[in-house]
């Protein structure tokens, strides 16, 4: 059986909390969430229809103004 992945945070190697991209200019938050083993980036503008299926590595920036107003893991 395969080992089960873990998530940025959920390792002592990865350290790391998705509200703390609060703030950032999507670029940026976008390299540091990659940089620190996020396999996913998803950067979505307020109110967009997404979809809600949990995706392990997976990180989301709601976009606005080209600043995260709001991030989340899944």
């Amino acid at each position: 059986m395969a080992p089960v992945p873990n998530l940025p945070g959920d390792s002592d190697d990865i350290q790391d909390d998705a509200e703390a991209y609060v703030g950032l200019g999507r670029q940026e938050a976008e390299d540091r969430a990659r940089a620190r083993g996020w396999t996913t980036v998803r950067a979505v503008p307020p109110g967009a229809v997404i979809t809600m299926e949990y995706l392990t590595g997976r990180i989301n920036f709601e976009v606005e103004d080209g600043v995260v107003h709001r991030s989340w893991q899944g």
